[in-house]
């Protein structure tokens, strides 16, 4: 008979590489969701321990079971209503005193528990030397495990200690001595709650009287067993002459620096090389220049390294595979029917017109993956503490906003982690101006057509152009919306310095590169369907004329004439532009698989004297037009530093030309690039793209806004957005008109 299954609860402050240990743990057997009735990331996956199949459930990184939180309030339900076999808390070892506190409260629950010790080499790295014996009998003897989650080191010992833990009857729940007067009342209330057999089944007696003390209201308890709990409160305050909360804080603090100093040795009394670096790197001075230095190198290096594979992507889509999809559909006897457009004009310029910018996207989510792996994110917090807090706001408010950066729909729910409800509002507000990923496809489309190798440099100053449109509308809000409300103090852990690991960047990278992919399979895909079909159809509705229709004459045609003269001051009163950017609400990657399909249907046919390439002739040249994008990907790659030196006055330093192609190895070749150039002029685009950058959400992000903020709420943000987006882009174009830019 195989033998029983059972789970197991992974619980740890935030940045001890919980995660990690989760993946070391149950590598590719993972999934994803939401928790139930929360947005907060929940996250499964399965391992094998002694031949049994555990469950293993990452709970959300918490520092402390106060119930304070979302986030606190479900690592203790699951711990107290769940009841797993074993609960590993994972701690970081260089900073042990700080992480028993979590340890501490969960062994007070009563759960079968075991302490990994993870980043057990980087506190050996600064001279700790921690007796794990020692310690466990200080914890009661629960296992204490040192790993390195990164390496897979001390993962074994993890699960051998696991399963002796799951399988031992149940325990003693870890008993704190809190002292005479404390432990009075503890008892006192812990007799009154086992008196209620219900209320006794779910909860231990003596962790609830501690709750009490501790003024935990999310516990329900009858009135009478709350009462009870605040004269017994009032009671101590005035015998001791502090909250009872502080009093058992206290307690724990002072039990946790006696444990700590008897089982962890100082062999060394050097500053670690993470505080050494924290010196330059969150300077009061330096900190935002290096911040946004870096910022600069990743998106030269999103923009501009990434192009040649999106040239190679975007000539296999729109050439052979265009081709090869017109062929099949030919030989069935569909060839210059419905159907072929709908395959070629619709569904493959539409979906591959965005997919063409997967490198892309791939190339910014390995930039930012790097970052976060590397410890840098948290400090880019710090650094912009002092600038959040002009706004009203802090720190703390500024990390849902680098959310935005890859998506603003968890950028507006990671506004829970604010514990201020005008905090939250402001700051969820707010990220919709962080350019989002499904933007940054936009921005490189224009940016190689009309910018070439200053393409990273236009992205750069749009992503900026969106901070500063958050910062000077969080100012306006601060002060007219929110007067006389101070910002909230900001406290936020500086994780070690490490080197990124591959396997977990890598991971990262597909993770946000799949959702966009699925996107494409399904929101992409039916918005692109529904934009053929409405190019297809006559304003006229005489379906005699389907698919046979001028474009302008469609009723997509008509529709966005009605909405481009608002659009002219602009410089982008075309219908084309109009409509891009009305199926660009649905979501923003859509604003160029529509330009792909409107510009598309216009674009005069090949030459019909042309030959048409073979599959072996259309394989070669694919074949060979790839080799050619790698060596200039590794151009563009080199070229970051003599183009970043070259911003310097007077400096210019040579640029490398692998293929000896010159200026034309960075030209846009792209079918929509051409048409592009044909629709816009350079201050047209740059004004277009201000348009997109600041104008409605998608709705992804607007239902966000509605379900956390309120539908008044998002109906403001939709009006405010489109105001302030138009307004700027009529700036951008006829203040450029007005000093002579307009060629």
């Amino acid at each position: 008979m195989a033998a029983r299954s059972y789970s197991i609860a992974l619980a740890g402050n935030p940045n001890v590489g919980k995660s990690t240990l989760f993946n070391a743990l149950t590598g590719a057997r993972q999934h994803t969701g939401n928790w139930p009735g929360k947005t907060v990331e929940k996250k499964e996956g399965r391992t094998l321990i002694d031949g049994r199949e555990v469950l293993v459930v990452d709970l959300p990184g918490t520092y402390s079971l106060a119930a304070c939180s979302i986030e606190e309030v479900i690592a203790r339900d699951f711990i107290v209503q769940e009841q797993p076999d074993a609960v590993v808390i994972v701690a970081d070892a260089a900073n042990l005193e700080r992480n028993l506190y979590l340890a501490l409260q969960i062994l007070e629950l009563g759960a079968p528990a075991v302490l990994a010790l993870n980043m057990a080499d980087t506190a050996r790295a600064r001279g700790l030397r921690i007796d794990t014996e020692a310690l466990s009998a200080a914890l009661g003897g629960a296992p204490v495990i040192e790993t390195v989650g990164s390496r897979g080191v001390g993962i074994d010992a993890l699960k051998a200690a696991i399963a002796r833990c799951a399988s031992r009857p149940s325990r003693v729940p870890f008993a704190l001595d809190y002292g005479a007067q404390l432990e009075a009342e503890i008892a006192a209330l812990a007799d009154q709650s086992a008196a209620d057999p219900a209320l006794s089944a779910r909860y231990s007696p003596r962790w609830l009287a501690l709750r009490l003390l501790e003024g935990d209201a999310s516990v329900p308890v009858s009135a009478e067993l709350r009462a009870a709990a605040s004269a017994a409160a009032e009671r101590l305050a005035a015998a001791l002459g502090d909250d009872a909360e502080l009093l058992i804080a206290d307690a724990r603090y002072a039990f946790i620096g006696r444990a700590v100093a008897r089982a962890v040795t100082h062999t060394s009394a050097d500053v670690s090389p993470s505080e050494r670096a924290d010196r330059i790197i969150t300077h009061r001075i330096w900190g935002l220049p290096i911040f946004l230095g870096l910022m600069w190198l990743v998106f030269q290096f999103t923009a501009n390294v990434s192009a040649p594979l999106l040239d190679w992507v975007d000539g296999v889509v729109t050439g052979p595979v265009a081709r090869w999809a017109a062929a099949l559909l030919g030989a069935g006897g569909l060839g210059g029917t419905w159907v072929e457009s709908l395959a070629v004009d619709g569904v493959i310029a539409g979906v591959g017109g965005v997919l063409v910018f997967v490198p892309v996207l791939m190339t910014l989510y390995l930039a930012i993956a790097v970052l976060e792996d590397s410890g840098y994110m948290a400090r880019a917090a710090f650094v912009m503490d002092r600038v959040m807090r002009a706004l009203g706001l802090h720190g703390k408010s500024f990390l849902p906003l680098l959310v935005g950066f890859g998506c603003n729909v968890p950028a507006v729910y990671a506004t829970r982690t604010l514990e201020n409800e005008r905090d939250r509002k402001l700051t969820g507000f707010l990220a919709t101006f962080m350019s989002c990923g499904a933007r940054l496809p936009v921005y490189v489309a224009f940016g190689a057509a009309f910018f070439g190798a200053q393409a990273g440099q236009l992205t750069f100053g749009l992503y900026l152009l969106g901070i500063g449109a958050a910062l000077l509308t969080g100012l306006a809000f601060s002060r007219l919306i929110y007067r006389n409300q101070p910002a909230q103090p900001f406290v936020l852990e500086l994780p070690p310095y490490r080197w990124p690991r591959p396997r977990g960047v890598a991971r990262q990278v597909w993770a946000r590169t799949r959702s966009f992919i699925y996107n494409a399979g399904t929101i992409i895909l039916a918005c692109a369907v529904v934009i053929w079909l409405l190019l297809a159809l006559p304003a006229s509705l005489d379906l005699r004329a389907f698919n046979a229709v001028e474009p302008e004459d469609s009723v997509f045609g008509t529709t966005s004439q009605l909405i481009a003269p608002a659009l002219a001051p602009a410089g982008f009163g075309d219908w084309r532009a109009a409509g891009s950017l009305i199926s660009g609400v649905i979501a923003k990657e859509v604003v160029i698989g529509t330009m792909s399909q409107v510009y598309s249907a216009e674009a005069p046919d090949d030459d019909p004297d042309a030959a048409t390439p073979t599959l072996l002739e259309d394989i070669g040249e694919i074949a060979r037009s790839l080799g050619e994008a790698i060596v200039l990907t590794a151009q563009e790659a080199i070229n970051i530093v003599p183009r970043t030196v070259n911003v310097i006055p007077g400096v210019k330093l040579p640029e490398a030309d692998l293929l000896g192609a010159g200026d034309k190895g960075a030209e846009d070749t792209t079918a929509l690039g051409t048409a592009l150039r044909g629709a816009f002029t350079p201050l047209s685009a740059v004004a277009f793209l201000v348009f997109v950058l600041l104008y409605v959400p998608c709705m992804a992000t607007v239902g966000a806004m509605r379900q956390e903020f309120g539908g008044r709420w998002a109906l403001y943000q939709i009006g405010y957005t489109l105001l302030l987006a138009w307004a700027a882009a009529v700036i951008v174009y006829q203040g450029g008109l007005l000093l002579g830019l307009g060629a």
